[in-house]
């Protein structure tokens, strides 16, 4: 248990990069159901998305404010997925994901403290970011499927950040490399990110 957001961490980078975003086989869920299990698997297989997810409940526990960096993410992410249904078009979407993950991931490696309403902003722009390509999954479905949607990526985005959060602080209280440990697991998802990163600028070249 004390080693779980290491794990999750791990198991993210050893993740092809080109791994399914899109839960459902790709297809708009259609029902109350099917919007709620793909706004609960989204962020999680969706490797990019669940280092950011894991990276800002490191860094609310590293701040000691185990709410507000995960609640200002979490709700840009419900904001870019109504600019995607609203057809807006964010520029660059996958290079700031993965980028986004590269540089909270570094900065937390280090040590540095990623807080204040600087870190609020950062979280709330990547927010948009992520939440926009979360809002790919739904486009055509229904209200009901949305709404689902919505509650579902919104819960399991709470609940890993806030989770890896309180379990990074318990082991920085209880255990000396306790710090250690979470800014290791920070690099494992800076380097996701640099996967994600280096894919999406090889597909743009190559193009």
């Amino acid at each position: 248990m004390k080693h779980g957001f290491l794990a999750a961490a791990s198991v993210a980078l050893l993740a092809s990069p080109a791994a399914a975003h899109h839960p459902m086989g790709g297809a708009a869920p259609s029902t109350l159901f099917e919007g709620l299990a793909s706004g609960l698997a989204h962020p999680i297989i969706g490797v990019d998305h669940l280092a950011f997810v894991v990276l800002v409940g490191l860094a609310a526990a590293a701040s000691q404010r185990l709410l507000a960096g995960p609640a200002a993410f979490i709700l840009a992410t419900l904001a870019g997925t109504f600019l995607q249904l609203a057809g807006a078009t964010l520029p660059l979407a996958e290079i700031v994901i993965s980028g986004s993950v590269v540089i909270l991931g570094v900065l937390l490696s280090l040590g540095r403290r990623v807080a204040g309403p600087s870190a609020l902003a950062g979280f709330a722009f990547a927010g948009l970011f992520h939440g926009w390509a979360y809002g790919e999954a739904v486009i055509g479905s229904e209200s009901m499927p949305i709404i689902a949607y919505l509650i579902g990526f919104g819960l399991i985005q709470f609940v890993i950040a806030a989770g890896v959060a309180r379990l990074a602080q318990t082991m920085a209280a209880s255990q000396i490399e306790g710090w250690m440990k979470a800014r290791i697991a920070a690099a494992v998802c800076a380097g996701v990110g640099l996967a994600f990163l280096v894919e999406g600028i090889e597909g743009m070249i190559f193009a």
